[in-house]
């Protein structure tokens, strides 16, 4: 018999499973820096990999993380090629009638950077323009309902190669999560962002539907993140010691 946190032997299900079989595998998108990217050794880092590797040390197990993107996070999901995905993923209605959600472990925005000089004062001078945007993402749903006449160019790796695209001037704008648009803005060269923050969302884990005992355990260990004081340090980590995080004890608004 065994315990891990918040779920007893006895209570474990898919649980149970991963710990027989010594490993979880965990969905984790690698695309962009400071959520999940690769470091000079070609090692993957980030907020989100040091929360996958939260996930596995808790239950004492290896950690098999496999890189995704796109829509490939829901559809891994569903078939079992993974057991959850922590591949900052946002919680829309739509989603959550595929898969089930934790508690956020973190929450975030969408922000757009555009070429410096370009004239694009806000969201409704993209129409017309080209705008780089990941393939199965909020941002697609968000411009395609708020911009219509905004020419999306897709992709399905927004870094590197939306940050291309947008390095090259081959676009005219770009949309992503604040948490990462934010931190890229400084390195992109000859661009800014848009004042405005939109769409906050929740980032949570996805797990697929009717695992319970998967989403009480994921739960309780976000529970002790926050408390520990964990979640504010790795925040604080990877966006800069003056950075606040945002508040993901309460229900978003």
């Amino acid at each position: 018999m065994f315990s891990y946190l918040g779920v007893s032997a006895s209570q474990a299900g898919k649980l149970d499973d991963i710990k027989m079989r010594g490993f979880i595998k965990i969905g984790v998108a690698l695309g962009g820096e400071p959520v999940g990217f690769w470091d000079e050794k070609n090692n993957p880092i980030g907020y989100d990999v040091d929360f996958a590797n939260r996930l596995a040390n808790n239950l004492g197990v290896e950690l098999r993380m496999i890189n995704i993107h796109g829509d490939a996070r829901i559809s891994m999901l569903v078939s079992e090629q993974l057991d959850v995905v922590v591949g900052n993923l946002t919680v829309t209605e739509d989603r959550e009638k595929i898969i089930d959600f934790s508690d956020a472990y973190f929450r975030t925005g969408l922000r757009i950077a555009v070429q410096s000089g370009s004239g694009i004062k806000t969201i409704h001078d993209l129409a017309g323009k080209k705008v780089v945007v990941g393939r199965g993402t909020s941002g697609v749903v968000f411009l395609e309902e708020m911009v219509p006449d905004a020419e999306l160019v897709y992709t399905d790796k927004f870094a590197p190669d939306g940050l291309l695209l947008m390095r090259q001037r081959r676009v005219d704008a770009g949309i992503e999560d604040g948490s990462f648009i934010e931190y890229m803005i400084g390195k992109l060269g000859d661009m800014e962002l848009l004042p405005e923050s939109y769409e906050s969302g929740d980032i949570a884990v996805g797990i697929k539907k009717d695992q319970p005992d998967l989403v009480s355990w994921v739960n309780k260990v976000i529970e002790n993140y926050v408390s520990s004081g964990d979640y504010e340090k790795s925040y604080k980590k990877w966006w800069g010691d003056n950075a606040i995080a945002p508040d993901i004890t309460h229900p978003n608004s």
